[in-house]
């Protein structure tokens, strides 16, 4: 045999297709999760499909992002999710219980098994051996009611580790040395699987780390071992039983071949305004910094704060900057109470925050106007921190707590001796903010709670074979989910109400679009290469659709987005000829015939008189999705067959 593990787990997984590269695959999926920022959009969409109970081996719902309860909304949404979760069979981790990532580690992750998730950051799983992917909330709506989950067959990049890593050298700098290496689009159609001698020296948390943050460079998903530090990490968590050994075949075969030598790594930061715009601490200098934040989905292990911890003991935060951290759990921060190290974090002059995911998405310590914020967390597109003009950086917990003792951006290895730490054989174990499924007759008398905010899923009609309108805005390179539908403390509290979030799509790039959207009766969007990179956030597509949005025509699209396209009836549409995209402008009128989208096709540009010829990626089977409005309207007509 020559396989990789990510061949092995996807080839037992299979459902329809072929193990070729570049074919769609239909997928069984074992796992799925939700947050509560997509997952209130997901369960409506469930709801709407018609079964009595979810269909998967384990499936979680989990409140971590719209914590910051300033109105009824989120609170409303929050009662919503707990009522679906125990009328549906679904486990629900409690608002405070912690990150989902972080959770999902912890309590639930096997090896082996596959996941998908209504998070871009979903891959975090990968660090435990399982096959864990983003996904938008409607194909994770369709995998709890049976229904494969299908990808385009991947090719798999061996991540080649050698040596160790060396003091103040972490796992947060091996995945920016990887984005250094790669960038933001170095993944794309690609799964990136670690092997070699070096990922001995990585914990279970470690790698979790460096598969969280893969997302950043657009691949389907990141993979690591599981072998006998997995086994032992599943045994101190109470799961022993779950552990299976996965390596890839000695003589493995893998696409390309990235190798990185964990001895020669430094400390490194992403300057702003992408994962991808890495250097080392050293070459940036010592800028002045406004605030440090530590934690996220990306460093908020118990690994990574008893790091930070120790380093703190007997210090104080520099009087220049203001310093917050968010626990990735109650079992991280009980384990810190425990032995000490919560006293020396509070001593500091850090805040803690809730167990959440917080500033990472803008919900709460925004930075002050053209701040510098150097933050472990894993993006920092331009104003996803809540204020547009600040410069973020993102580090590791080491780089983190140095820059907030020195006051500048600084090397860690400026404070000496690097601390040492104990992890414990035996994690404390307390299940009671998760609430297990109920039976099923139980559950069938489960009353729905749903607020005022909570308004029905907009239903939309069949595409026509010719798509006409304007041009309602044209943007450039690597726009973002966050570009398209912003996150935030005033905005993501509207995710279960489509006619009022839908207001604020392109609100960073352009005000006026939601204007322009209504007074055209929707139109195109044009883009260049990477068009909705980031979150998966299915409200990028799902409020544009609402504003009347047919078609998005762009150089390349990022994965998940052009799915949450298809998935909600916009047509994805790349330019055959890149160049050609400057041949539009906002405001042309357009017309393409789509046909039955079986191949290529011709825009023509109404104002220029040009004619442009388009292509698209679509399946028979994306296609066939498009053309009936989307995959809701197609999967009800696909059960009813």
């Amino acid at each position: 045999m020559s396989d990789t593990i990510t061949k092995k787990i996807l080839d037992k997984h299979i459902i329809e297709g072929e193990n070729k590269i570049g074919a769609e695959v239909a997928l069984h999926i074992d796992n799925t999760l939700t947050q509560d920022a997509t997952g209130t959009m997901a369960y409506l969409q469930f709801e709407a499909i018609g079964i009595d109970r979810v269909k998967t081996e384990l499936s979680v719902s989990f409140v971590d992002h719209n914590t910051l309860q300033t109105d009824y909304k989120n609170a409303d949404d929050h009662q919503f999710l707990q009522s679906i979760a125990q009328r549906y069979g679904i486990y629900f981790s409690k608002p405070g219980n912690g990150i989902c990532h972080q959770l999902f580690l912890e309590r639930f992750a096997k090896p082996g098994n596959t996941l998908i998730g209504s998070d871009s950051h979903t891959p975090t799983a990968g660090g435990i051996g399982c096959l864990a992917m983003g996904a938008g909330g409607l194909d994770v709506a369709c995998a709890m009611a049976g229904a494969p989950f299908r990808i385009k067959y991947p090719k798999v990049i061996g991540i080649h580790l050698i040596g160790k890593l060396n003091n103040w050298v972490s796992a947060k700098d091996v995945i920016l040395e990887v984005l250094r290496l790669i960038d933001v689009k170095g993944g794309v159609g690609a799964v990136l699987e670690y092997y070699g001698d070096g990922v001995k020296a990585l914990s279970v948390t470690d790698r979790a780390t460096i598969t969280n943050m893969g997302t950043e460079t657009g691949c389907t998903t990141s993979i690591f071992p599981s072998d006998e530090i997995t086994k032992a990490f599943l045994i101190a968590q109470g799961r022993g039983e779950q552990w299976v050994e996965l390596f890839a075949d000695d003589n493995a075969v893998y696409d390309e071949i990235i190798e990185v030598d964990l001895s020669k790594l430094e400390p490194m930061v992403a300057m702003p305004h992408s994962p991808g715009n890495v250097k080392t601490v050293r070459e940036v200098g010592k800028i002045k910094v406004d605030q440090v934040a530590i934690g996220s989905c990306t460093n908020s292990s118990l690994r990574d704060l008893k790091i930070v911890a120790n380093v703190l003991k007997g210090n104080t935060i520099s009087n220049s900057l203001h310093a917050v951290i968010s626990p990735g759990s109650r079992q991280v921060v009980e384990h810190l109470v425990d032995s000490g190290e919560y006293s020396y974090i509070v001593r500091s002059g850090f805040r803690v925050l809730e167990n959440s995911c917080g500033p990472c998405i803008g919900m709460g310590c925004a930075p002050s106007t053209e701040a510098i914020s150097v933050r472990t967390f894993n993006r920092n597109f331009k104003g996803r921190s809540g204020t547009a003009d600040a410069g973020v950086y993102l580090v590791s917990p080491e780089v983190a707590v140095a820059t907030a003792l020195k006051g500048y951006l600084a090397d860690p290895r400026e404070l000496g001796d690097y601390p040492e730490i104990s992890m414990p054989e035996q994690y404390y174990v307390n299940d009671n903010m998760i609430l297990n499924p109920l039976p099923i007759e139980e559950a069938k008398n489960i009353e729905i709670k749903r607020g005022p905010n909570i308004k029905p899923l907009p239903k939309f009609k069949p595409i026509e074979n010719e798509l006409t309108g304007k041009v309602l805005i044209k943007v450039e390179d690597n726009i973002t989910t966050d570009h398209i539908m912003p996150a935030g403390a005033k905005i993501l509290p509207l995710r279960s109400n489509i006619p009022e979030i839908s207001k604020y799509v392109f609100e960073a790039l352009d005000s006026s679009f939601y204007d322009k959207a209504k007074e055209f009766d929707g139109g195109f969007i044009v883009g260049g290469e990477n068009y909705g990179q980031g979150s998966s956030r299915e409200h990028a597509a799902l409020a544009p659709k609402y504003l009347g949005v047919k078609a998005v025509i762009t150089k390349s699209f990022a994965r998940i987005h052009q799915a949450n396209l298809i998935n909600f009836g916009i047509v994805p549409l790349t330019f055959v000829n890149p160049d050609d995209y400057d041949m539009i402008d906002e405001k042309d009128e357009l017309e393409i015939h789509i046909g039955d989208l079986t191949g290529d096709c011709f825009l023509k540009n109404k104002t220029k008189e040009k004619k442009i010829k388009l292509t698209h990626s679509l399946s028979k089977l994306d296609a066939e999705i498009l053309k009936t409005g989307g995959k809701l309207p197609w999967i009800r007509k696909d059960m009813e067959r």
